[in-house]
């Protein structure tokens, strides 16, 4: 049974219970699945590496897959477009692991029921506890109030994108190999020249 973080509607559901088999077996994760209806019908499936790091090639990769499980199984009635991508830095928070994961950063996380009188909490990550989501919250007087929401009645998480959270993801990626400073301060240089000429 697909969380319903990672598929909320009951097509994301069935199409999660596809794909997630085939993005497993590649050596990713599935982080969350949504049909989208509009002018066209869009698939959007978000995955990464256990471990993080997903790059454009490894979408591709996946989205070729996936396109090929699809073909075969044909769950969606209508023409659709396909897009995979990675989480992003303000990622979604959609397994237990993720907050265990990201503990000490900014989440902004909603619940399906009404929790003390609220269904959005804005705190700093404290981990897991068994099925709860710990946060730390502000408390009055400053001080922080770290509170317990069961996994289940979580119906959106996402992490806040700051300072701290894009300097830790940029450390990852170059410590991984992934991210070359010198293209990095490149593209830096040429984004500023085409500010100064547009003054």
């Amino acid at each position: 049974m697909t969380n319903t973080l990672i598929a909320k509607a009951a097509i994301d559901r069935r199409l999660a219970e596809i794909i997630s088999p085939v993005i497993e077996d590649m050596g990713y994760e599935l982080v969350r699945i949504r049909l989208m209806s509009g002018k066209t019908t869009t698939l959007q499936i978000m995955a990464d590496k256990p471990d993080g790091g997903i790059e454009v090639d490894d979408c591709a990769e996946i989205s070729n897959a996936v396109s090929a499980v699809l073909d075969v199984e044909d769950p969606i009635l209508d023409a659709y477009a396909l897009e995979v991508s990675s989480p992003g830095i303000d990622r979604p928070l959609t397994r237990l692991k993720d907050f265990d994961t990201f503990e000490g950063y900014e989440a902004k996380v909603e619940t399906s029921e009404l929790i003390d009188g609220r269904r959005r909490f804005k705190g700093t990550l404290a981990g897991v506890e068994g099925d709860e989501v710990l946060l730390n919250l502000p408390g009055e007087g400053g001080e922080e109030v770290t509170i317990g929401l069961q996994f289940d009645w979580l119906s959106d998480a996402k992490l806040v994108l700051t300072d701290d959270l894009i300097k830790e993801m940029l450390r990852q990626r170059k410590a991984a190999g992934v991210l070359n400073e010198d293209a990095f301060d490149q593209i830096e240089t040429e984004g500023s020249d085409e500010t100064e000429e547009k003054t």
